[in-house]
């Protein structure tokens, strides 16, 4: 995806800065490495939104928005792309995450039946907090480290194929010349 394509789609800087609930925030959210659309910004935007895509807890956006003031990458990139996590993927992403993790422990899976409780959640989880926590951190991991890849990949294949367009192309005669 180019520069231009990444920038037709997202917000404009502004439209999110000079909102009254943000402005609040302070001069940290006005920081021009966290509205950049480069090779690093984005990259680093995909790696830290992939990997809090796999912390099991409620406020994955919140985390992303903060890793993303504190690394510096692009906070428009790094939030939505937490929605990975949604409601019809975070059964399967987390349910393969402790499996992961049940076989890096060699621990056996517990198969239960599942019952939407809190009763029921803290009672399972007690038993498989280990496999699952491990499993998460090692698909977060994995999956950041592929995103952050496929981004720099897909950014310089871009970058070729601009390249090869522009050796291609005619050049304009400029006046007094004998080109």
């Amino acid at each position: 995806m180019t520069r231009k394509t990444i920038r037709r789609l997202l917000p404009h800087r502004r439209l999110i800065t000079e909102n009254q609930a943000i402005r609040k925030l302070g001069p940290r959210l006005q920081d021009p490495g966290l509205w950049h659309i480069n090779r690093r910004s984005v990259s680093g935007a995909m790696a830290l939104g992939l990997f809090c895509a796999f912390i099991p807890l409620p406020i994955q956006m919140f985390i992303a928005a903060l890793g993303a003031i504190w690394f510096r990458v692009n906070i428009l990139i790094a939030v939505p792309v937490v929605w990975i996590t949604n409601p019809f993927t975070i059964t399967p992403m987390f349910y393969s995450a402790y499996l992961l993790g049940a076989w890096l422990l060699d621990t056996p899976p517990n198969h239960f039946a599942f019952e939407l409780t809190f009763d029921w959640l803290f009672k399972e989880l007690a038993h498989v907090w280990k496999p699952f926590l491990l499993g998460c951190f090692i698909a977060a991991s994995i999956s950041a480290l592929a995103g952050f890849l496929f981004v720099r990949l897909l950014w310089r294949y871009q970058i070729i194929q601009h390249i090869k367009q522009r050796k291609v192309r005619p050049r304009r005669k400029t006046p007094g010349t004998d080109d």
